[in-house]
């Protein structure tokens, strides 16, 4: 069991006996999971005729403010079998969703008009999306694009990733731990949902002093490459494979960038994308060149590690990349 040790406090995660503890843990939290710019829908209905389901929750993402989507939320505790509980549910939920368009329409709209500061929320964000109001825009986000879920739950598992791996849907996964003392203080745990995004935002914002920065220019993702790694996959396949990239983000990637690892420590290579496919049966992703990666002016980590070195995979636009000097004018 993990222990979070503060002073001379320590604090134990908890385990969830019942679902629905759990997700009004999820619901209290929200904001900080999901992002200050969501709206989490709490509903509970039934949907389908042939086929039933009842989703845990909507969620209404504003992250990209002229692209929202909406996302069902399946809120799961990890005693549930992954394969007969939850990839059943997301199956059958995948199979009903576009039948139920009108009913699940019908459901938002009623809980938004009884949601006053929810209202007054999304259609402050309607003129840069570009709808005249709420019922279009739901209109738009339920029949025109595809529907995609997160999966929140408290513990999880390779067996998991290889559930929804096999699901043509679109699935994301947070884990969600809670940690109690004695004395019954909480603490979460989370890595949250879009979290290289708003990384992106929060180091823009940084450095140019502006209250607020536009995210939807982002269209490139720039992965860490060890040097046997960067020679097989980047060079020699033109692909990258086992990477893990949100929903939100596969329609936007349309190029990829190699920093090479120490001690070259720079990037040095730039692809465009082709297509991105699911790698084998994971939850993460392939992305295929369109053309062999073709070296550019190489982009070096700054001096004194000013712009550190990615860790992991990181986003950027491709103009920006393209005019940088030093690592630190990438991200």
């Amino acid at each position: 069991m993990e222990c979070i040790v503060m002073k001379d406090d320590i604090f134990r995660q908890k385990e969830y006996h019942y679902e629905k503890d759990f997700e009004q843990a999820v619901i209290d939290n929200y904001k900080y999971i999901f992002g200050e710019d969501t709206v989490y829908i709490d509903i509970k209905k039934r949907i389908g005729e042939n086929i039933v389901t009842i989703p845990g929750g909507y969620l209404l993402d504003f992250s990209f403010a002229a692209s929202p989507r909406l996302y069902i939320i399946e809120n799961e505790l990890s005693i549930h079998d992954a394969y007969k509980h939850i990839g059943s549910q997301l199956l059958k939920f995948a199979v009903s969703y576009k039948a139920s368009g009108r009913e699940i329409k019908k459901y938002i709209l009623d809980y938004i008009s009884r949601t006053e500061n929810k209202e007054a929320f999304i259609e402050s964000k309607l003129s840069v999306a570009g709808y005249r109001n709420i019922d279009a825009l739901l209109e738009s986000l339920i029949f025109e694009k595809p529907v995609s879920a997160i999966v929140v739950i408290d513990n999880s598992s390779s067996e998991l990733e290889n559930v929804l791996g096999n699901l043509t849907m679109k699935t994301d996964i947070i884990e969600f731990k809670t940690f109690q003392n004695r004395s019954g203080e909480l603490m979460h745990k989370f890595v949250p949902f879009n979290d290289e995004i708003k990384e992106y935002r929060l180091l823009n914002m940084e450095r140019k002093g502006e209250s607020n920065v536009d995210i939807d220019d982002i269209d490139t993702i720039v992965v860490p490459a060890q040097e046997d790694g960067f020679q097989h996959a980047f060079i020699e396949s033109n692909a990258w494979w086992q990477i893990r990239i949100s929903s939100s983000m596969l329609e936007k990637i349309k190029y990829i960038a190699a920093y090479r690892t120490a001690p070259v420590s720079a990037i040095t290579h730039v692809a465009e994308v082709q297509r991105i496919e699911k790698y084998k049966d994971t939850n993460k992703y392939i992305l295929i060149f369109k053309a062999p990666a073709r070296e550019i002016h190489h982009i070096k980590l700054d001096v004194g590690g000013r712009g550190k070195a990615p860790q992991s995979a990181r986003y950027t636009n491709y103009k920006k990349l393209m005019s940088a000097q030093n690592l630190s004018d990438v991200f």
